[in-house]
C-alpha cells in the first residue's frame, strides 16, 4: 500500500471523498498551510488548516451524502463535480446542492482547495 505522501493527485483527491463520505479522516489529507478560496460572493480566502477546518466546520457537519459526479485531474491539479445532500441544522428538508470544487496536491497533500456554488439554497444564519 502507496504512503500518503507517495499518492498521485487523483488517489489524494478520490481517497479525501471517499473519507468524507465515511466521515472519517479527510481532514487529515489537507496540508497545515492549506490555502482555501470560497468563491461564493464576496470571495473568501484562508490560509491554514486550523482556520479552514473553522470556517467550514458548519458545511461538513451538514453533508447527508455526497456523490462525485466529474473527475478531471492533470498532474498535480485536480477539479471535481460532487453532488451534495446537504441537511440544515435548523431541521428545515434536506436539499442537493452541486459544487465545482478544485485542488493542487504536493505529496499526496491538498495544498489549494477553492469551490465554486450557488448560495441560495443555503441557510442564511
Amino acid at each position: 500500500m502507496a504512503r500518503e505522501n507517495d499518492m498521485t493527485a487523483r488517489q489524494t483527491v478520490e481517497k479525501y471523498y471517499q473519507r468524507l463520505g465515511q466521515r472519517a479522516g479527510w481532514d487529515a489529507l489537507f496540508s497545515d498551510d492549506v490555502v482555501f478560496t470560497n468563491f461564493a460572493i464576496p470571495v473568501r480566502r484562508l490560509t491554514g488548516k486550523d482556520a479552514f477546518l473553522q470556517a467550514t466546520r458548519r458545511f461538513y457537519a451538514s453533508i447527508g451524502s455526497l456523490e462525485l459526479r466529474e473527475l478531471v485531474v492533470d498532474g498535480a491539479y485536480a477539479s471535481a463535480l460532487v453532488r451534495y445532500e446537504v441537511r440544515p441544522p435548523n431541521g428545515a428538508p434536506p436539499f442537493e446542492s452541486y459544487v465545482a470544487e478544485f485542488f493542487t496536491v504536493e505529496d499526496g497533500q491538498i495544498g489549494a482547495f477553492a469551490i465554486c456554488f450557488d448560495t441560495a439554497p443555503y441557510p442564511k444564519a
